[in-house]
């Protein structure tokens, strides 16, 4: 078992979005979206460190004001569209081993385009890390019922439709009360054992993967440019909520 104090938080934010420009430091209800995640890791009080990863020396300086370490600037050749998260959490590990003589026993990744979760969400998905003993723990929501594999459909080129695996329109489940839940990825969470980073190929995902079911009212995803606002009126109601408790 680990010590509290071993847990990293890695944020991720390079700064050549396409979709929205400069997104990790646009405005978000009065503050720089990247913002709100530095204050909710540092909220949480359960990482020895809270590290931002970017290639931009503007969100660096940004970051630095909210109160997240920025000790390095990450090669442009890891803040590409295509770039997967694994390689640049190995990078800041890397970095921070050779640089610092420090490394962590758990790395968080907490990427700044979920600005709804929340501190308690963080300390119960390490909490759940540490009674469980997994090597990867990953965030999930419960996929709204009309998007699950038994209503979706598939379009054919005579313009006639059937199940996506072909079942016939009479023969799929149409009442909501008798369909199956499916769960998926929500990107507020996901980390992994230090020593997990060492298989290869890379990846984040160890041999025992546990997940943190996370609320869909706290899943807020910004992706493209009509997501904004609608995130900022999902925000507020957070907000909103925190306040009347």
């Amino acid at each position: 078992m680990w010590s509290r104090q071993g847990f990293l938080a890695v944020i991720p934010a390079r700064g050549g979005s396409k979709s929205i420009p400069q997104k990790n430091i646009k405005e978000f209800l009065g503050k720089p979206l990247l913002a709100w995640t530095i204050e909710i890791a540092r909220e949480s009080d359960v990482f020895e460190r809270v590290i931002l990863s970017t290639d931009d020396e503007k969100i660096a300086q940004i970051g630095r004001a909210y109160g997240a370490e920025v000790p390095f600037l990450r090669p442009r050749e890891l803040a590409e569209d295509t770039t997967p998260t694994a390689p640049v959490v190995r990078h800041a590990l890397e970095w921070l081993r050779n640089h610092e003589g420090w490394t962590p026993d758990f790395v968080i990744v907490l990427e700044p385009t979920s600005p709804g979760r929340r501190a308690f969400h963080i300390r119960d998905a390490v909490s759940l890390v540490q009674k469980s003993g997994a090597d990867s723990v990953a965030s999930i929501s419960d996929v709204p019922h009309h998007y699950v594999p038994p209503k979706v459909l598939q379009l054919h080129d005579d313009r006639t439709i059937t199940g996506i695996d072909g079942t016939h329109l009479g023969d799929m489940i149409h009442h909501r009360q008798d369909l199956p839940v499916y769960y998926a990825f929500n990107g507020l969470i996901f980390g992994c054992k230090i020593d997990v980073l060492s298989i290869d190929p890379l990846t984040l995902w160890g041999e025992k993967v546990v997940a943190y079911l996370v609320d869909q009212k706290y899943n807020i995803d910004i992706d493209n440019p009509e997501d904004w606002v609608i995130a900022e009126a999902r925000m507020r109601n957070i907000l909103k909520e925190k306040k009347a408790q």
